[in-house]
């Protein structure tokens, strides 16, 4: 259940973003994931779509469609305001993180990272002590 002061504060959040009611085309979709039958049946998940500038959310964070509702709408205020400053938002850049962490290595870069590895480990076998024999 999401608090009265929250709810205030997205509404100040939509009013920062010019998003109104008037513009959200929202519907509702069946969930899917954990949660067992119970979120696979029912049609919790939010889908708001806003029409001045083309964007659309998909919200389902929680089995409750009030909750999504409201989370569905601070998602697209922020998006909205991300895409005026001109910036990526925080979801956009944690998402291209974890993109470029399990990219794979091109032959060329990781022949050249073992070969810096051998040579280091080069370095590191000079340091070893000597044998007194």
């Amino acid at each position: 259940m999401i608090s009265p002061e929250t709810i205030s504060r997205i509404k100040a959040l939509m009013d920062e973003a010019s998003v109104f009611e008037d513009d959200l085309e929202e519907s509702f979709i069946l969930g899917g994931g954990p949660g067992g039958q119970k979120t696979n049946k029912t049609s919790s998940v939010v889908r708001l779509s806003h029409g001045p500038s083309g964007l659309f959310v998909r919200c389902g964070e929680t089995r409750s469609r009030e909750t999504n509702r409201w989370l569905a709408r601070r998602m697209l205020a922020e998006a909205v305001l991300a895409r005026e400053r001109g910036r990526k938002s925080e979801e956009q850049r944690r998402r291209e993180k974890v993109k470029r962490q399990k990219r794979r290595r091109s032959r060329r870069q990781k022949l050249r990272m073992l070969a810096d590895k051998h040579a280091h480990s080069e370095v590191k076998a000079l340091r070893r002590k000597v044998d007194p024999e």
